[in-house]
């Protein structure tokens, strides 16, 4: 086989269904084979930029890794901005790149660019293909770094003679990734600490993340609350881990979020994160930022732990595992649940003080970005998923359409960049 074909037989064998690649003379090899593949469907971009947010709004709306391919030089540049969004958002995506040919790598040849030095500080790893025989290992390896532990991008770079080359492939069933450590899973005795902690308290917080989304364990959040009775206060990108009718719910909080989720993790006597990592638009001013409270840190990427916040009690876990085995001890007599009637009426009144959605003044004259959002809520009874670009009706988008559900609302959260939300629908759709 060709080089070309045996990167399409590996992405099919890793489940790839759909791949968003923009051709280029460096990757025209990549996408000849595409046009045989059997199970791969290639969505065609009018910018590779473009191409990058619809495999990142794939990746957000399926839980699947999201595929894009440019070709080398000007091509791979334009999906640097894309990489570095999935880098800041966590969301697996495997991102393949035409390299020129070898023998001019280094000699500033044209369209060529050092693509797998310029993305080393946005990637969980890089790739530069330099023997076809490796392309299926290395494929392979790709796909388990992005989706592993905590997900983000990685980058395939293959040269074109690596492309061009015939070869028999071998197909390997696992691969030896050395340094890749097992899921890390917290031990009975932390957990019970947490779950003390939780029984003492009198105002506790449960503040979530996107952690919880990657995690897939929305189900396990909403039972753990419940058994715990505490209230919880979700980042944008945690959004629809937990319904915001629900009556713990605090829904999001943060620059732009609800007054009773801002005060409430502000007075906290504990407060436990899970899978977040205590950002900027969350925290301000960070000595101001839950001063009274002990706090707790679940989260997959141990780098994280106190990295922007210090932290009492760091726990390095798989979210999914934590969650279920603290229901189980709860299930098991070892938490006493804390009565917690003053807390929810204080924050009660918080509520009914500061509603939510924010008032605005309607307008006779003119129809107001509020006011179409609200409309579309309403008119799709909260069962859309919404993808936005950044801005102002970034943030009026959760504040006006309600997400009961996870996965349901893509936007560009950690790098905020501007023209994300049309080519991130058309990858969700």
């Amino acid at each position: 086989m060709k080089g070309s074909d045996v990167v399409v037989a590996c992405l099919e064998r890793e489940g790839v269904d759909v791949i968003f690649a923009y051709p280029g003379g460096s990757s025209i090899e990549l996408h000849q084979a595409l046009t045989r593949a059997k199970k791969l469907r290639t969505i065609l971009p009018r910018h590779e930029q473009g191409g990058g947010f619809m495999a990142h709004g794939y990746a957000r709306a399926t839980g699947k890794p999201g595929v894009c391919m440019a070709t080398s030089g000007p091509g791979a540049t334009n999906l640097v901005t894309c990489i570095a969004d999935a880098f800041m958002d966590s969301i697996p995506l495997v991102a393949i790149t035409g390299q020129v040919f070898q023998e001019f790598i280094g000699k500033c040849a044209f369209q060529e660019t050092d693509f797998f030095g310029m993305t080393l500080p946005v990637v969980k790893h890089s790739f530069l293909v330099l023997e076809a025989e490796e392309l299926p290992m290395i494929i392979k390896k790709a796909f388990i770094i992005a989706t592993s532990g905590r997900p983000g991008p990685v980058v395939i770079d293959i040269p074109k003679d690596v492309q061009q080359k015939v070869f028999e492939p071998v197909f390997p069933a696992k691969v030896d990734i050395p340094g890749m450590p097992e899921p890390p899973h917290a031990s009975d005795e932390d957990l019970l600490k947490v779950l003390n902690l939780i029984s003492d308290a009198k105002q506790p917080v449960l503040y979530t993340g996107g952690g919880i989304l990657s995690a897939e364990c929305s189900a396990e959040l909403r039972e753990f609350a419940k058994l715990t009775g505490a209230p919880v206060a979700s980042t944008l990108m945690g959004l629809g881990a937990l319904p915001p009718d629900d009556p713990q719910s605090l829904y999001w909080f943060g620059m732009h979020g609800t007054v009773a989720g801002n005060w409430a993790v502000c007075d906290s006597d504990v407060l436990v994160c899970l899978g977040a990592r205590f950002d900027d638009r969350i925290t301000g001013t960070v000595s101001k930022f839950a001063p009274n409270a002990t706090i707790v840190h679940f989260d997959i990427d141990r780098s994280e732990h106190n990295k922007n916040k210090p932290t009492h009690m760091p726990i390095h876990s798989e979210l999914k595992y934590a969650l279920t085995r603290m229901i189980e001890l709860i299930k098991a007599g070892k938490f006493a649940k804390p009565d917690l009637s003053k807390w929810f009426e204080t924050i009660t009144q918080w509520k009914k003080d500061h509603p939510y959605p924010f008032h605005y003044k309607e307008s006779d004259k003119y129809i107001l970005a509020q006011d179409a959002i609200k409309a579309l809520y309403e008119e799709s009874k909260g069962e859309a998923i919404i993808t936005t670009g950044v801005g102002q009706h970034q943030m009026w988008a959760p504040q006006y359409y309600h997400f009961k559900e996870p996965r349901t609302f893509i936007s560009s959260l950690g790098l905020g960049t501007m023209g994300f939300g049309l080519p991130a629908a058309i990858g969700a759709q």
